[in-house]
């Protein structure tokens, strides 16, 4: 799955992913061709951002089975950052200075680390459909940020309802006196996989606020080629500082782990990426940035009839909750400043395909 910034908010796709934010349009995505192409090509497309990074989550269900998850994630984004920055290069885009490769490095912590390292973790405990869940959370931490840091959002009744609302979600999802209380039949979310997921989404919340104060390189896939490099390799320091090397066999790693692999890589961080950045060329940012809203429910479908994850009550009522809380988030109109300051560039990153 991979998630982007699209103006004040993080949507939930990198390279599995967070939605548009506000309605604010994507700084240098804006719609600007004069040739629409046919409609074909933009259902097309749209279907690859839903269906791809939706099912992303469950590629890395199957991947951690077999391959621990911190050297999963950092083969997936060093192998993706690598073909991204060699295409971008020999595009003739010109390579990031040393001041933006620190930047890059310094936002990759949080984004692939701290977040789809910890996504990868998680769901070695956490199914799939309920991970995806979990991570469209991150609008609300979002709009938390920028209600008391960001200061672009008033706390309205708005958006202060939509906020109880995903947190009523998310408790139905991990509480289990609530699931007494509800009688809800279903296991909860194990604790240890949604503590560290409600984190990723945190993480992922920081990130967005520093990447307007960072300096990035000005192309945004040159961009996201340096954070996935630089996310692969500390995670791979990450992996090996913890042990994932001992006792694992590259040999003994099935077909369908290398195929979920490869499907993360090429579908997930690549082919999806440049969908969706294709569609911001010919789209408005809002309704490209509907996948954050479609992306959930495609997990829990997938995870339910590929993987046999469980939906019953627990999983509808909190998927609801929190897909009603985003919905409501995201749409919300951003607070025009009194004062009006240059614009910054946000530059994309991916966040997951998951």
């Amino acid at each position: 799955m991979i998630y982007f910034i699209t103006g004040p908010m993080a949507s939930l796709d990198p390279s599995e992913p967070k939605a548009g934010s506000l309605g604010t349009p994507l700084a240098g995505a804006s719609m600007h061709s004069t040739t629409r192409p046919s409609t074909w090509k933009l259902l097309l497309a749209f279907a690859i951002v839903y269906l791809v990074w939706g099912s992303t989550f469950f590629a890395i269900r199957v991947g951690v089975r077999e391959v621990p998850p911190f050297l999963l994630a950092s083969i997936r984004f060093l192998v993706a950052g690598s073909a991204l920055y060699a295409w971008m290069r020999a595009k003739g885009t010109v390579t990031p200075t040393r001041r933006e490769w620190a930047s890059a490095s310094l936002v990759a912590v949080l984004i692939f680390v701290g977040d789809y390292g910890l996504v990868f973790w998680a769901e070695c405990r956490v199914p799939s459909g309920l991970t995806a869940v979990m991570l469209a959370t991150i609008p609300m931490f979002m709009a938390l940020s920028e209600i008391f840091f960001l200061r672009t959002q008033r706390l309205t009744v708005r958006l202060g309802s939509a906020l109880l609302i995903g947190i009523g979600g998310v408790a139905v999802l991990v509480s289990r006196s609530l699931s007494l209380a509800l009688n809800l039949t279903e296991e909860p979310v194990n604790r240890a996989g949604a503590i560290a997921l409600v984190v990723a989404a945190c993480s992922w919340s920081v990130a967005a606020v520093l990447m307007r104060k960072l300096p990035l390189p000005a192309s945004k896939p040159m961009s996201s080629a340096a954070q996935m490099l630089t996310g692969g390799v500390w995670l791979f320091l990450l992996s090996a500082t913890l042990g994932e090397f001992r006792g694992f066999q590259f040999q003994a790693v099935s077909r369908a782990a290398w195929l979920a692999l490869a499907y993360l890589i090429v579908a997930g961080s690549i082919v999806a990426y440049t969908a969706y950045v294709w569609l911001l060329h010919y789209e408005s940012p809002t309704k490209v940035g509907t996948y954050a809203y479609v992306n959930p429910v495609v997990a829990v479908v997938v995870g339910h009839f590929l993987g046999g994850e469980a939906v019953g009550p627990r999983t509808l009522l909190g998927s609801l909750l929190v897909l009603i809380s985003v919905i409501v988030i995201t749409t919300t109109p951003a607070r025009k400043p009194a004062v009006s300051w240059p614009q910054e560039e946000v530059q994309p990153a991916e966040r997951n395909a998951a």
